[in-house]
């Protein structure tokens, strides 16, 4: 078991990726704490079957964009837990909209959620962290944040930021041992994919070289191999899970 000791906390990890996530890491061996904002009793369920199987799971009601309550919540994990050793920081939403009928309330509710929550959560978590000089964070980016996508400026945007600020804190903390890194999957079988009906599947899996949309848990898994030991020499890079679709 990979994570046999360690803590890992996820945002967002009630549901499809998230989720995915979850199940990987504590099947490593990882007590994970992760984070809902809504569904309590689906969370919990979630929690609850994944505890019976013999795994340490925890659900914790959150809103990602809340500064003080990511504080908060890392206070918690550490002293329940007895510290944080992995972070993925997975939470987001979308709001998609052409720019210009695009409102204010719809970019910042994106840019809080999927670009805020990722300054949020690891400042918070950088000072346990360091004093144990060792962590690992990913954050979860998008294809869209690399290549852009009509009608998601605002979901582009804060994925993008999403690349910057992980290359900007891997040079700031890998002093501590502390390796941060970045996914952008491409699409991915969740719940907003499956509301597209047959011709919008088949025109997304055109675009992809596979020519087939991901699965949670090949997220999932790479996930897993940058939170272990065997990526203890990658910082600041961003894995793309896509089929294929970013080649650079």
């Amino acid at each position: 078991m990979r994570f046999k000791d360690k803590v890992a906390l996820v945002t967002g990890g009630s549901r499809g990726i998230g989720k995915a996530i979850v199940e990987a890491l504590t099947k490593e061996g990882a007590t994970v704490v992760f984070t809902y904002k809504s569904s309590k009793e689906a969370a919990e369920q979630f929690a609850s079957e994944l505890n019976g199987s013999g795994a340490i799971t925890e659900a914790y009601q959150h809103d990602a964009s809340d500064t003080e309550g990511a504080q908060r919540l890392v206070e918690h994990v550490v002293k329940i837990y007895g510290g944080i050793d992995i972070l993925v920081n997975n939470a987001g939403i979308t709001r998609d909209q052409l720019l210009m009928r695009m409102n204010e309330a719809d970019w910042d509710l994106v840019i809080d959620n999927n670009l805020k929550s990722v300054y949020n959560l690891s400042k918070a978590v950088l000072r346990p962290m360091m004093s144990k000089r060792y962590g690992k964070i990913v954050n979860m980016s998008s294809v869209v944040g690399v290549m852009g996508n009509a009608g998601q400026t605002n979901y582009a945007a804060a994925k993008a930021g999403i690349l910057g600020f992980t290359k900007a804190l891997a040079r700031e903390v890998a002093s501590r041992n502390i390796c941060v890194n970045a996914i952008a999957p491409g699409f991915i079988e969740t719940d907003m994919t499956g509301n597209l009906n047959d011709d919008q599947k088949k025109m997304l899996q055109d675009q992809i070289p596979l020519k087939r949309l991901g699965k949670a848990d090949d997220v999932a898994q790479v996930v897993c191999f940058l939170c272990s030991t065997d990526a203890d020499y990658m910082t600041g890079q961003v894995l793309c899970v896509d089929g294929g679709m970013v080649m650079s």
